[in-house]
């Protein structure tokens, strides 16, 4: 490249620049990742892509927490990095700094209502604690991120009404705190709210800190989906052959091609991600499933990219989990060790479906098999082509909730 880029020195001076950081990344991995990951506090996509280098590096990113966290990523270890809270997305460096100080000066905090309470309101609000519950930085005080989200504004008004009433005293106080304040500084009750599911918490995650930390939205179907999509993405190569692959569909966008509009976006499955293509027909067709956020099952071909020198998936099918079960699935064993289900009043509530095809107008759905357990002898009831349904979400909850002893599971080759 010297020959043509720039002057050999120059050359010189970054192959010596290139050796000493990869020194620095094998012999002070820790330093190495929170000092990088410091610099790009801002850019959570870069964040990201540092995630996954340290991980693969065996570099592990602690949680988000407001008891040990400062504005930047701190090593703690040789293999551990403590999250910088400065990276929260509505926080910024006053009022992380804040935080920090009421935390030095009193000694770690103790619930949410002591936290409002003690960090300086003139550099939190409303904004700042929510980005905070939803990354888990209260984690570790209280778990339950929907009841903590909840309550914030109630910990603020709290924590604003023991600061009008810290100076008051009433005439028989005496000088005594207590007296002073009563059962005023007892703590009022979290508000209580359903609690989050995976998707919700990580989904919610994800707007304060711009990606998962605390786990993945594959991680919830990942031990179904992998029973017939097999391939994980990090053991992908260039192939001519069709191949399967499932993930969390991310930074979608629709652009104009040469042969019309396509969408482009990541297909991530938590062991990595792809840059995946799906042209203007099969993007009609599947307005509901591409969309940021949601779980698809592709099928395509791996190409070289010429423009990143990589590789993008180039998408010739798509599925969500549920039409996934329809394609792949062989039935749905329903286990009756006691009382038969109520199998008519289920397929009536999730009927099969019909779907246009090149071959004609055809059923979509899953048939059932009944599986007995008596003693000594075990057997399957197949029902037929009339039972088939739609195997939703709701619909296998319906089926494991009209089963009594046993359950419902989807069988695959």
């Amino acid at each position: 490249f010297a020959g043509y880029g720039f002057n050999k020195s120059h050359a010189a001076a970054y192959s010596l620049l290139a050796y000493q950081t990869a020194w620095i990344k094998v012999h002070y991995a820790a330093e190495f990742f929170a000092a990088n990951m410091t610099i790009e506090l801002d850019n959570s996509d870069k964040l990201k892509a540092l995630l996954f280098d340290a991980k693969s590096f065996g570099v592990t990113i602690a949680t988000p927490d407001v008891n040990s966290g400062t504005y930047r990523f701190e090593p703690v270890s040789a293999r551990e990095v403590r999250y910088g809270l400065g990276a929260v997305k509505g926080t910024g460096q006053g009022a992380i700094e804040a935080i920090v100080v009421a935390r030095e000066t009193g000694g770690p905090f103790t619930s949410l209502f002591d936290f409002c309470a003690r960090v300086d309101r003139g550099r939190i609000n409303r904004r700042v604690v929510e980005s905070l519950v939803k990354a888990g930085a209260f984690d570790a005080l209280n778990a339950a991120r929907s009841s903590l989200l909840a309550s914030v504004g109630l910990a603020l008004d709290w924590a604003d009404t023991q600061a009008a009433h810290a100076d008051q005293s009433g005439l028989f106080d005496f000088g005594t705190e207590e007296a002073a304040h009563g059962a005023s500084t007892q703590e009022p009750a979290f508000v209580a709210a359903a609690e989050w599911g995976i998707k919700e918490r990580l989904t919610l995650e994800k707007t304060a800190l711009g990606f998962y930390l605390s786990g993945h939205l594959f991680d919830q179907s990942a031990s179904e989906v992998r029973r017939f999509a097999r391939l994980k993405i990090a053991d992908l190569i260039d192939s001519r052959e069709p191949l399967l692959l499932a993930g969390i569909v991310g930074d979608l966008r629709v652009v104009n091609g040469q042969r019309g509009r396509v969408a482009i976006f990541k297909l991530d499955d938590g062991s990595d991600f792809i840059e995946s293509v799906a042209n203007e027909d099969l993007l009609n067709a599947n307005r509901e499933l591409l969309k940021d956020d949601e779980l698809v099952i592709l099928q395509g071909k791996v190409q070289p990219d010429r423009f990143s020198g990589g590789i993008r998936f180039n998408v010739q099918s798509v599925w969500d989990l549920a039409g996934a079960r329809c394609r792949f699935g062989k039935y749905l064993r329903v286990e009756v060790n006691g009382s038969v289900p109520p199998v008519a009043e289920v397929l009536r509530e999730f009927p099969s479906r019909r779907v246009e095809t090149d071959h004609g107008d055809l059923p979509l759905g899953l048939g059932v098999r009944l599986s007995l357990l008596r003693e000594g002898a075990t057997g399957e009831i197949d029902l037929g082509d009339a039972a088939r349904f739609y195997p939703s979400e709701a619909a296998l909850a319906r089926w494991n909730a009209a089963v009594t002893h046993g359950r419902a599971t989807v069988v695959y080759d």
